[in-house]
């Protein structure tokens, strides 16, 4: 029974303990590749796309729509169509999941920690290993948990950190007087200096993106290939309501409409991940700090633009991904660089490209990360 393969719930992120298949997009007897959608999971935080591990045909279904399970529950059956239905009946019946002892000793093992960044208490998850390191960038009001879909598959092969900001997440909350994009660049470089890291790979997201940018034509030399996902800065228009909206929410049904806007289906966008935004939200010299930014980064509900030229003449690979159905930044931002840089569309996805089509999201990076080093 070596040619069967076993399905699992998969583990997304630190605080995922279990996940709700909402529905399956293979059917039993479907011959499937490695790389192709198997079903839809919902987390505490967003539904995502679960994509099968290798070649084979599906065997048997184990959680049908609607069954919850936790991590290294068994949802699924692939093997080649040569192995007897008695075989996958023992499989199944002899599966033992993981013990969650052992589940939550390898989560400790990945917890993220405060370092010391030049004075300022910065929150950093840090997995994997290989250099030059990826680093992931978040954009206003997001953190860390922002690349729970990303962060651990890049780091199978490249050594992997995701940071809070200053204002966000569990870092400090105090900012400077200065808060552009300079500013958290500089913040950037003493985090990198704690770690010893020389040069790395940048992947930076909405403000993070524009973040990212900023550090690259700063310290070009460190910097060995960018990934801008919906970045700012590269033109005026932005959702002025949305930057208001977040601000002002202080109730459940404010921010859970003011969240909808950030995705192409508002559906997955889940109840827990209201609850983390507006706890957030509550911390001290929290809203005090997104007041600010959003004044420096958004005046008027407007974008400070200008770094459209600074992206196209970094002196690195640089590349553009973007949802078509962004409602925050628009796709025309992106389909301005076409021609200028490589520029990835994606249909039926908004301002979260990297949560709402991680898999392709995460393919584009890996792939461009691989050829940047070639």
């Amino acid at each position: 029974m070596t040619e069967i393969t076993a399905i699992t719930m998969p583990k997304w992120g630190l605080t995922m303990t279990e996940g709700k298949i909402v529905g399956w997009l293979k059917q039993p007897g479907d011959t499937i590749a490695a790389g192709d959608e198997l079903c839809e999971i919902e987390t505490s935080k967003i539904t995502n796309v679960f994509e099968a591990p290798e070649l084979g045909v599906l065997r048997r279904v184990i959680a049908p729509e609607g069954t919850t399970l936790p991590i290294g529950g068994l949802i699924a059956v692939i093997a080649p169509a040569s192995v007897s239905d008695g075989d996958i009946d023992a499989f199944v019946a002899g599966f033992k999941a993981p013990e969650p002892a052992a589940e939550d000793a390898a989560a400790d093992v990945a917890e993220p920690r405060d370092i010391d960044a030049g004075g300022k208490r910065l929150r950093v998850l840090d997995l994997g290993s290989g250099d030059p390191p990826v680093l992931f960038i978040h954009g206003f009001g997001a953190d860390l948990n922002g690349w729970m879909f990303n962060q651990s598959a890049l780091a199978e092969r490249h050594r992997a950190l995701a940071l809070d900001l200053p204002g966000h997440g569990g870092s400090v909350k105090q900012l400077d007087r200065a808060v552009d994009g300079a500013s958290f660049a500089a913040d950037i470089e003493r985090a990198l200096d704690t770690f010893g890291i020389e040069k790395l790979h940048l992947v930076g997201h909405s403000m993070g993106g524009a973040i990212a940018v900023y550090f690259a034509h700063w310290q070009r030399e460190r910097v060995a290939s960018v990934t801008l996902i919906a970045p700012a800065s590269f033109g005026p228009e932005i959702n002025g309501e949305f930057i208001t909206g977040f601000v002002r929410a202080q109730r459940r049904r404010e921010m859970q409409e003011v969240l909808a806007l950030l995705v192409h289906d508002p559906g997955p966008v889940s109840r827990q991940m209201v609850e983390d935004v507006l706890r957030y939200k509550r911390l001290d010299g929290a809203q005090a700090a997104l007041e600010r930014l959003a004044e420096e980064w958004f005046p008027s509900g407007i974008q400070r633009e200008g770094l459209v030229d600074v992206a196209t003449h970094l002196g690195m690979p640089v590349q553009i991904i973007w949802g078509r159905d962004d409602r925050i930044i628009p796709v025309a931002h992106a389909e301005a660089l076409a021609g200028r840089l490589p520029v990835h569309i994606l249909d039926d996805v908004g301002h979260l490209p990297h949560m709402e089509k991680a898999a392709e999201v995460n393919r584009l990076i890996a792939e461009f990360i691989a050829a940047a080093a070639a």
